[in-house]
């Protein structure tokens, strides 16, 4: 029961991890607590995937499949039903993986190197605090969409949804397909924190109305949700208590964003990047911990799952990098500057060319995104239509890079 890498994780990131991996000669085993590959992709039976990945456009469920299909002729071996509930690194520098299933009870595998990519989990109601008793009809948007296309359920006769995120604003669509009165998309925010695309296609072409700078400030019902209460923000964020209204409705999906699921790896000792939430990875999307990988939906939220398997898939090569024996030699930071959230990786080798993704924090039409080392300015690229919603990818040829580099993101 030995191999050459473990990824925990069987959605987009890992398949497409192993898939390289596999391809490569190596032997590979990936984990996933569900007794279907696919990760989440399995639930959204909505179409717009695989635009860019496969050249053509698929559901969840089509891009799902045709992920596992790949990882299986590749070779990759899959253990569903299991839950991995510890992982220990041995002196010899492998890993100690302990997995617990059904068929199998508790076994314990062995591998030279792991590949973390167990995806996300939404935040909750209690996670930003909404006032109110605890009637039924309160979801997370992915709960509801589970509920919805999985198990063929309703959640309720009419919604509010609070939070504009991607899995909110496509719940709003396939609630009023069904049937159910979508009375409100509630942002505190000054803009969507979805694609464009889906505030126009889920939002614009069903008439939903969207309340931006407004925060839900109590949730009414005891037994079952009866309406939210809703209030203007100033612009410090506080509300205007004298201007809130109320909004009838029997469910409330909370769409406020995703959280990496990171307890193995900070069990595991791996260093988290607080602005990501995530573990911070070097050239190689190695951890602080040698041999443990990241990559995915757990390094960072993407707003695509092309962008997840194409990271995935250069992380797989990294992998074979390392069982080869490489390892990044003068390795220098790349920090984040004004406008930008975050820059992954955390770290590159200027001899090398560098793919770095970062998550604007301001809305632009036009912008330009600028490296500085130095005090000088040694790469720009000039960006259209810039929104936190949607991340920038900057690919930097090897050699332009110098020393540590400060990115930043200014108006034109």
């Amino acid at each position: 029961m030995k191999y050459d890498t473990i990824i925990i994780g069987a959605g987009a990131a890992g398949l497409a991890c192993g898939t390289i991996c596999a391809q490569a000669g190596c032997a590979v085993l990936i984990i996933d607590r569900e007794e279907q590959a696919g990760g989440i992709l399995n639930q959204c039976i909505h179409n717009g995937f695989g635009l860019r990945y496969f050249k053509e456009e698929l559901t969840g469920p089509e891009f799902a499949y045709k992920m596992v299909q790949k990882a299986q002729r590749s070779g990759v071996e899959l253990a569903l039903a299991s839950t991995v509930t510890g992982i220990k690194k041995l002196a010899d520098g492998t890993f100690e993986v302990r997995v617990l299933s059904a068929k199998n009870g508790v076994q314990h595998l062995h591998a030279a190197s792991i590949v973390l990519a167990m995806g996300c989990r939404e935040r909750t109601r209690g996670a930003i605090g909404t006032a109110g008793e605890r009637p039924a009809g309160i979801f997370t948007a992915g709960a509801a969409q589970k509920l919805l296309n999985r198990e063929g359920k309703l959640p309720g006769k009419s919604a509010v949804i609070v939070g504009s995120g991607d899995i909110g604003l496509i719940m709003a669509r396939r609630l009023r397909w069904c049937g159910i009165q979508v009375n409100a998309v509630i942002e505190i925010m000054p803009y969507t924190a979805g694609l464009t695309r889906n505030v126009v296609q889920c939002l614009h072409d069903f008439d939903i109305p969207l309340h931006l700078s407004t925060s839900v400030i109590r949730i009414n019902g005891k037994e079952r949700v009866e309406s939210v209460v809703a209030a203007p923000l100033d612009t410090s964020r506080k509300p205007l208590l004298q201007n809130s209204f109320t909004i009838p409705c029997d469910s409330v999906l909370f769409s406020v964003g995703l959280i990496p699921e990171m307890e193995l790896a900070r069990e595991l000792g791996v260093k988290v990047n607080p602005l990501t939430c995530g573990a911070e990875v070097d050239s190689m999307y190695m951890t602080s911990v040698p041999g443990v990988f990241s990559a995915g939906n757990v390094l960072h939220v993407h707003d695509l799952v092309d962008f997840v398997a194409e990271e995935a898939e250069y992380a797989g090569k990294c992998v074979i990098d390392y069982l080869a024996g490489c390892r990044p030699v003068g390795e220098y930071s790349a920090i984040n500057g004004s406008n930008l959230k975050y820059v992954v990786p955390s770290r590159f080798l200027p001899s090398q060319a560098s793919r770095f993704l970062f998550r604007p924090t301001a809305v632009y039409d036009q912008a330009v995104l600028k490296a500085v080392a130095n005090g000088n300015e040694v790469w720009h690229k000039k960006l259209s239509f810039v929104r936190p919603a949607e991340m920038i990818i900057a690919d930097i040829p090897a050699g332009i890079l110098k020393n540590d580099t400060t990115f930043l993101l200014e108006e034109i």
